[in-house]
């Protein structure tokens, strides 16, 4: 049938990883100063995204033995994925932040294109859109990507399209590693590595993957061993069974020059600072909770792909994960800073996330339950999802509306029930906590530890 194409393995691992009680949606919510003009915003969308890239004009549909297929919507409205909502302008912050979390936990209709754009009015300031993307259709940093393509430079001299780094800081946690390995199966995953990896080593200025990465076979197979008898992560309110039920919040935009300014005046990075002040938060959260102050894993997605090149039009997933564990442990902030770098370094010379991506290509090709169960067991390693995606550096606008910051969630695979995200933009950090009501009750908690915890470490002496 014309217009019909079979789904690649990594893609279809997300489409089978899908429950009820959780969804495998990435999430961004953008916010504007005014209002957002419906009929500018349906053109832009239009011509920039469901022209561009065929997957959001494609349904998806099981082919020959139940493997999933790419088939062009017969009946495709852009109608039906780009529509207006309004939170009342007395609920404030508080409710928008709620009606994101209602959003979390509906599902995208399968019987259409797995995407949906709500412009909603009524927020303070001005309009938000809040976009929702099945991970099927691509990752998160591809999905940044493309919905940052939807916007135009405010200034000459603006770069609306993602950046790699902010200038001179190292704001990231994604690496921009070059391809993935061709050879489907982590089993056959060695020499795709090293052909892969050495001309990403290049590019990478503060990945997390950086220098000289998979040199032997042995190493991804220690990797892989290493992944298989990792403990499971500490009992906690962190985790747990989870519920259909979804809650959001996020920051105020944070300067990114406070954060530098920590890194000189402690000795760190960038990187380093955001990852301990991560840490810092959650060890606050849990003490509130009366849980154990132990360390804890999260899953970083790493991206696979070079930035300096465009999205492909047919998207889809490449990237890997790799599991850092957060010394929630140390009371003192300065050696949580020592640590976390520490730990950083060790996994820039790992090849985890060359080695997940290989099992989530396989998993693709397995049943749905057997890719359940297994990434059920991988997620009782980790208890929280973080992301970090850089932005652009200078002030864009998207349909003629002045774009003030934005914050974007990753989907929480194998039943983990936070995730956190850190989204620079035009100078400025925003922290964002998604979480299940079940496991985080409370995500704005998490948000306001977080900048305590800066502050503190900004009244630290070298």
């Amino acid at each position: 049938m014309a217009g019909r194409e079979r789904m690649a393995s990594m893609d279809a691992a997300w489409l089978q990883m899908e429950e009820p009680a959780n969804l495998m949606m990435i999430t961004a919510v953008l916010w504007f100063d005014g209002a957002v003009e419906l009929e500018r915003l349906r053109a832009v969308v239009r011509e920039r995204l469901v022209e561009r890239y065929p997957r959001f004009r494609q349904c998806v549909v099981p082919g020959p033995l139940g493997a999933p297929h790419w088939e062009d919507a017969p009946d495709f409205e852009l109608e039906e994925h780009l529509s207006t909502l309004r939170v009342p302008e007395s609920a404030g912050r508080a409710g928008l932040e709620a009606l994101v979390g209602d959003w979390l936990g509906v599902p995208l209709d399968r019987s259409r294109p797995l995407w949906h754009i709500h412009l909603v009015r009524g927020a303070p300031g001005g309009d938000v859109l809040l976009a929702r993307l099945h991970h099927c259709i691509s990752d998160g940093i591809a999905l940044a990507r493309v919905l940052l393509s939807l916007t135009e430079p405010v200034d000459a001299g603006a770069v609306p399209e993602a950046e790699a780094r902010d200038e001179g800081s190292d704001a990231q946690l994604p690496s921009e590693v070059e391809r993935p390995p061709r050879a489907p199966g982590w089993m056959r995953f060695a020499r795709g590595a090293r052909s892969a990896l050495r001309k990403g080593a290049e590019m990478v200025r503060e990945p997390i993957l950086a220098g000289d990465l998979v040199r032997e076979g042995a190493k991804g197979a220690a990797a892989l061993g290493k992944l298989l008898v990792l403990p499971p992560d500490p009992r906690s309110p962190l985790r747990g069974p989870l519920s259909p039920r979804k809650l959001a919040a996020w920051s105020e935009p944070i300067e990114l020059e406070r954060v530098k300014a920590v890194g000189r005046t402690l000795g760190g990075t960038v990187n380093d600072v955001l990852l301990t002040t991560v840490t810092g938060a959650l060890r606050r959260y849990l003490a509130t909770r009366d849980a154990p102050l132990e360390d804890v894993h999260a899953l970083v997605p790493v991206n696979l792909r070079p930035l300096d090149v465009p999205v492909p039009r047919e998207l889809g997933n490449r990237f890997g994960v790799v599991f850092l564990r957060l010394p929630v442990h140390l009371p003192e902030p300065r050696r949580r800073l020592r640590e976390v770098a520490k730990r950083m370094e060790q996994l820039k010379r790992s090849p985890e996330a060359v080695v997940t991506f290989g099992l989530l290509e396989l998993l693709g090709r397995t049943p749905a339950a057997l890719e359940r169960a297994v990434v059920d067991v991988m997620g009782t390693k980790a208890s929280l999802v973080a992301t970090n995606v850089p932005g652009p550096r200078q002030p864009v606008s998207l349909a003629g509306s002045r774009l003030r910051g934005l914050t974007f969630w990753v989907p929480q695979a194998g039943h983990v029930g936070l995730g956190v995200s850190l989204f620079s933009y035009s100078g400025q950090v925003t922290v964002g906590v998604a979480s299940d009501a079940s496991r985080v009750p409370d995500p704005g908690a998490i948000v306001a530890a977080f900048q305590e915890e800066l502050d503190s470490l900004a009244t630290l002496a070298p």
